[in-house]
């Protein structure tokens, strides 16, 4: 009986149960000058888990962009680009992530940590 839960858990996991590590992470950016970054329930992203991360970035704004440093991370949307971007599978490592517009980097910026 042991062995039939232990099979049934792992076929449960290999099937893909959402996890949080897997959640998506909202990041938006819009005029005047506001910037951010936030899980699906709608609380600001502060500090993940290490592992694997999509991002959906909504660019509201053509005179703005959304632009992720970390380790081994350096995404961004265009500063004319004004819509909807989809990073799928990003690999986010302990550390510091920013996330700031590259025009207006000294009112435009925030970071988080993984670790």
């Amino acid at each position: 009986m042991h062995r039939r839960v232990i099979l049934v858990s792992a076929i449960v996991l290999a099937l893909g149960v959402p996890s949080a590590a897997c959640a998506a992470l909202y990041g938006r950016e819009a005029a005047p000058r506001s910037i951010s970054l936030k899980k699906a329930n709608g609380t600001t992203v502060r500090h993940l888990s290490p592992g694997s991360r999509t991002f959906v970035i909504r660019d509201r704004a053509s005179n703005h962009n959304f632009h992720l440093t970390g380790p081994g991370v350096d995404k961004r949307t265009g500063i004319a680009f004004v819509g909807r971007r989809k990073w799928r599978n990003l690999q986010l490592s302990s550390g510091t992530y920013r996330y700031i517009c590259d025009v207006h980097p000294s009112t435009m910026r925030k970071s988080f940590t993984v670790g």
